[in-house]
């Protein structure tokens, strides 16, 4: 395993890695996630009028990648081009995909982990009322590529 990035190797001094050196590149990241619940709990998720509380969760997911640097306090501030939050709902399951991109010197992948946590999250929020055995899970980043502008 490499050294952690974000510490100075010779002090251990929490930094922020520098990446001016680095190109400009085409970045894409694509991050899962899911919420467990009760059948009981997606079936009345499904009912809902199209789109409330899956929309609530799409933006919530959209607007916590676009502060993801004033949440993780190391994260570089990115230009996002792109995020997109989707979701799947199963019998007593919520997939939820989230993807970023940028043209950047540095990846995107908090940034999709973050949109994938906040939209889980609202729907934690929003569904705890009726299902006090939710749980989020499994969140993990599913790719990252980069390629020339």
């Amino acid at each position: 395993m490499s050294e952690l990035s974000h510490l100075e190797e010779s002090s251990g001094a929490v930094r922020m890695v520098d990446i001016g050196h680095k190109p400009s590149l085409r970045r894409r990241a694509v991050a899962r996630g899911a919420v467990l619940m009760a059948p009981e709990t997606a079936r009345r998720l499904r009912e809902l009028p199209k789109g409330d509380a899956l929309a609530t969760a799409r933006i919530a997911g959209i607007m916590a990648a676009k502060r993801t640097s004033d949440l993780i306090p190391l994260c570089h501030p990115l230009a996002l081009s792109l995020v997109e939050v989707e979701f799947e709902l199963g019998e007593g399951r919520l997939e939820i995909t989230a993807a970023a991109e940028t043209t950047a010197q540095t990846g995107v992948e908090m940034e999709a982990l973050t949109a994938v946590a906040v939209a889980a999250l609202a729907i934690y929020d929003m569904a705890k009322a009726i299902d006090a055995r939710l749980v989020v899970s499994e969140i993990t980043l599913v790719s990252k590529t980069k390629e020339a502008p």
